[in-house]
């Protein structure tokens, strides 16, 4: 191989690990202290390059940002896929998702915060849509109880799942104070709510 092109090659891998360092740090930087209080420098610091280096491929920190979020909710999509006949399963595969990646959460939650007037499309809109539509047939298939609007459906399961991840002071309470102090007695107390809420298909 001429060495000119074994140059390139060793550049190419070169900017393609600088690039993952940075995103990598970013992403701690972010779920750890939002949009408006992450600094770029310190990322910069973390990815061991510069600060110019980081604005190299990113244009500003809210398109870094932005690019970190929308891989972190196609993740999230991929990872909690619903069957709208065990509803209580798909809160239980929430609390899992959340319970292993907290970060997620608090960088999602972060945007969501910080972000609530941007113009851009959001991703999870589509997602949210989607599962939307799958609840109503489900109702219409006798599946769910059609008296429930899907969008309240939807928001709930959402919200009980999330109890822990959103209130960490209650998980922390709940390790000393609970009778059963385990992560798998927080995850059946949820599951049972949902199940009592909306039960599966028989």
């Amino acid at each position: 191989m001429p060495r000119s092109a074994v140059s390139r090659k060793t550049s190419n891998s070169s900017t393609a690990d600088t690039r993952q360092r940075i995103l990598a740090a970013a992403k701690d930087e972010f779920a750890r202290y939002g949009i408006a209080g992450a600094r770029v420098d310190r990322l910069a610091k973390q990815a061991r390059t510069s600060k110019e280096r980081v604005y190299a491929y990113f244009s500003s920190k809210e398109a870094l940002y932005h690019h970190i979020a929308g891989h972190e909710t196609a993740a999230l999509i991929e990872a909690t896929r619903m069957d709208p006949a065990d509803l209580p399963g798909y809160a239980g595969i929430l609390f899992d998702h959340f319970t292993a990646h907290p970060d997620h959460y608090r960088l999602l939650t972060w945007g969501r915060l910080e972000l609530a007037d941007s113009d851009r499309v959001d991703p999870m809109l589509t997602t949210i849509t989607g599962k939307v539509e799958q609840l109503r047939d489900a109702q219409r298939a006798g599946l769910i109880d059609p008296a429930w609007d899907p969008v309240d459906v939807l928001a709930l399961i959402n919200q009980i799942a999330t109890t822990w991840a959103g209130q960490p002071e209650i998980g922390a309470a709940a390790a000393k104070l609970a009778a059963d102090t385990s992560v798998g007695a927080r995850r059946a107390a949820l599951v049972t709510a949902v199940e009592r809420l909306f039960p599966r298909s028989r």
